[in-house]
């Protein structure tokens, strides 16, 4: 019976692969920004039904529609969380373009990808960046450059907080959270060491029930400010939303 289970979980989340596949192939090209996010958010909602995740809003600081959106990032589903609450034009690490279907599907989505250690490459995104926050859309990268265990928050790197000074926007830090039913951390969501993509999915897809809780906190003024000033602000106020009692990681009943 759970084999039965978890082939019918697989079949779902390819068909619902090859319904985000044709979205981005026939509808995205001519679709407006408005549309293209409820798209977005319909789909990644939908999608982490079918990997039992269950998102919430946690209290906390309304969400700007403009700004630059900073979070900490511990699993694949990750943008696809921020994404069912809060669509946004994601910078991600290179890796994710290589994640079957997804990779494409995200990309497909206006993800914009950089390239370890290519400074000219970053350069290069970096007024892509400006230019995208300069017409008044929300866009969102994970500061950390990698995945880290949940509870932890490993230093942000400043370089692409420098765009949020130079298009005057906001920075919006969010902090993330994936519990159990007792309200601790999920142990199947981590997504460090040797573990892959595929064997990451499977074991979300064998386990229970998950809640990702997503807090939107109060937003850093760019104005004046260094990149590095920022980077510290931010990383200090999701590690803050993340201590055990605090924020997201209070124990519910």
């Amino acid at each position: 019976m759970l084999r039965l289970r978890l082939a019918w979980r697989l079949v779902r989340v390819v068909l619902h692969l090859l319904v985000g596949l044709a979205t981005c192939a026939l509808v995205f090209p001519w679709a407006r920004r408005k549309l293209r996010d409820a798209l977005t958010r319909r789909w990644s909602r939908r999608l982490l039904a079918i990997c039992k995740v269950r998102v919430e809003q946690a209290p906390g600081a309304p969400v700007l529609e403009h700004a630059l959106c900073v979070s900490n990032h511990v699993s694949w589903l990750d943008i696809f969380v921020i994404n069912s609450l809060h669509p946004c034009r994601f910078v991600a690490k290179a890796e994710i373009r290589a994640w079957p279907v997804l990779g494409w599907l995200v990309a497909a989505a206006g993800t914009v990808f950089i390239a370890r250690g290519n400074r000219r490459e970053l350069r290069h995104i970096f007024k892509g960046i400006v230019s995208v926050l300069e017409q008044g859309e929300r866009v969102a990268f994970f500061p950390e450059g990698t995945v880290a265990r949940q509870g932890q928050v490993l230093p942000f790197h400043a370089n692409l907080f420098e765009a949020a000074i130079d298009a005057a926007v906001l920075v919006q830090p969010c902090a993330l959270a994936y519990l159990d039913e007792a309200g601790n951390w999920h142990p199947n969501v981590d997504y460090v060491g040797e573990i892959t993509f595929v064997d990451s999915i499977m074991t979300i897809l064998r386990g229970g029930p998950i809640r990702a809780r997503l807090t939107c906190l109060a937003p850093l003024d760019a104005a004046g400010a260094h990149r590095r000033e920022l980077a510290t602000a931010a990383h200090d106020a999701v590690a803050s939303a993340l201590k055990p009692g605090v924020g997201l990681c209070r124990v519910d009943s």
